[in-house]
């Protein structure tokens, strides 16, 4: 049974949350405050966390860079703040999805298995082999000039996806159904928040990216030679 860490401070909103998730068969955990939040993770290690970022002591934001500093867990953000910057900031700081409030409790509950699956995406026995950066799909690893590089589930997703063709030009919308496994609609400039996070780990420079190049008014391609 998968289990989830919802961390929210309005007891309502967290109480519907964790009575929906116990009945579609996840194990819950609730927290209310940011340093509760990171306690309870370190307590019970969920395999993912549903996160509101306007938090008592201890912003969403900060959560999250925390929840980073040590662990690649799957990140959903809840939020009901209305500024798209607090969401694309989330994301850059590796976030893997968000539900702006009011939301569809099946919508979340998709959104959380969809991130799920990346994590559990095996796949073929695969490894793509590009320039120096070889991706491993059943490992879920990559290296660049031999050295391992530490990417978020949603973050692999991307790389697999455009390192299995590299050259192919994929629109952000090809991204999005790539990485998410689900028909809801999303916010593109996900993607991109996304792919500034990859290029901060994977490229010598992320000012002049050498591996994941942008097709200027289209999207991205991974570079072929």
């Amino acid at each position: 049974m998968p289990s989830v860490l919802v961390v929210d401070d309005e007891p309502r909103i967290a109480d519907l949350v964790r009575d929906y998730l116990d009945e579609v068969g996840f194990a819950v955990v609730v927290a209310t405050d940011g340093p509760g939040a990171l306690e309870a993770f370190d307590r019970h290690r969920p395999d993912a966390v549903i996160l509101d970022l306007g938090l008592p002591g201890l912003d969403g934001l900060d959560v999250i860079r925390r929840l980073r500093a040590r662990s690649d867990v799957p990140i959903v953000i809840l939020t009901a703040r209305s500024d798209e910057t607090d969401r694309v900031v989330g994301l850059e700081l590796g976030a893997d999805d968000y539900v702006v409030k009011p939301f569809g409790l099946r919508e979340l509950v998709a959104r959380v298995r969809a991130v799920l699956r990346r994590v559990d995406a095996a796949g073929p026995s695969d490894v793509h082999r590009v320039v120096d950066v070889v991706v491993d799909v059943p490992k879920m690893r990559v290296t660049v000039a031999g050295a391992e590089v530490e990417l978020t589930a949603t973050e692999f997703q991307l790389v697999a996806t455009m390192a299995e063709q590299p050259g192919r030009v994929f629109t952000r919308g090809q991204l999005l159904d790539a990485v998410h496994g689900v028909s809801f609609e999303s916010y593109e400039r996900a993607i991109d928040a996304h792919v500034k996070n990859i290029r901060s780990k994977i490229e010598p420079d992320p000012r002049k990216p050498r591996y994941v190049l942008t097709v200027h008014g289209v999207g991205y391609r991974f570079a072929d030679a």
